[in-house]
């Protein structure tokens, strides 16, 4: 007969053997908030994170743009706008950078980030775009912008103020492809969510104008950036 300790042995070895087990890993949760950050700011920080612990995100990538097609060249260079991102999110988890963008000798085109971000990805990986409500409205203007929605679904950050409408070319795209609650997005892409942001009256424009006038930004930007902003003497008006 069988001792108490055999048995137990027994059992717990039915348990841990790879037939009794079944796991399931869930498809990882990849967020995507790209812009110049000229220089990155405590609203794209909070509202990144708000967005990745709101939907339980795995990482959310900061990628920062090297010649942005719709907007003027950086202030400063696309060494300093990385170090800068990367000072601002070292050791806050799930953000992370993704520096590609910055690595290509051309326009950065959100299209063709996703696309190479997709070639990486677990086919069940689920993307979100997050883009603030006047990045969204002008999306008709970007290169490829209707195939966006095969590689990612498009979080809009909207904050409570923003009262404008879209334009009429997103408004089918909306009526098709929106759901009113981003945790019910389904599948690896393919639809809209709008997710509302704590409103943060700071802007990069504002920061560098401050900057530039001899004022302080702290408290606009984490420690970390204003202290490379300051060992590098950026933004400051020329003598």
């Amino acid at each position: 007969m069988a001792s108490c300790a055999d048995r137990s042995r027994s059992d717990l070895g039915d348990l841990e053997s790879p037939a009794a087990v079944t796991t399931t890993i869930p498809p990882r949760r990849i967020g995507i908030l790209g812009g110049t950050f000229d220089p990155v700011h405590i609203g794209h920080l909070r509202g990144a994170l708000e967005v990745a612990d709101a939907l339980a995100l795995d990482e959310l990538r900061l990628t920062p743009s090297a010649r942005p097609p719709h907007r003027d060249m950086p202030q400063v260079s696309a060494q300093d706008r990385l170090a800068m991102v990367e000072c601002a999110v070292a050791g806050v988890a799930p953000l992370v950078v993704d520096a590609r963008e910055l690595q290509r000798d051309k326009p950065s085109y959100t299209i063709d980030t996703l696309e190479l971000m997709r070639a990486e990805l677990a086919v069940d990986a689920q993307v979100f775009l997050l883009l603030g409500w006047d990045a969204f409205c002008g999306l008709p203007t970007w290169h490829r912008w209707e195939e966006l929605l095969q590689h990612c679904h498009i979080l809009v950050l909207q904050r409570p103020d923003a009262d404008s409408e879209p334009p009429d070319a997103l408004r089918n795209l909306l009526a098709a492809r929106s759901v009113s609650d981003p945790l019910a997005l389904k599948g690896p892409s393919g639809q809209i969510a709008f997710v509302w942001q704590t409103p943060l009256a700071v802007s990069a424009t504002q920061i560098r104008q401050l900057l530039a006038s001899g004022k302080s930004v702290r408290f606009l930007v984490p420690d970390a950036v204003l202290a490379y902003i300051d060992a590098h003497g950026l933004y400051r008006a020329s003598n």
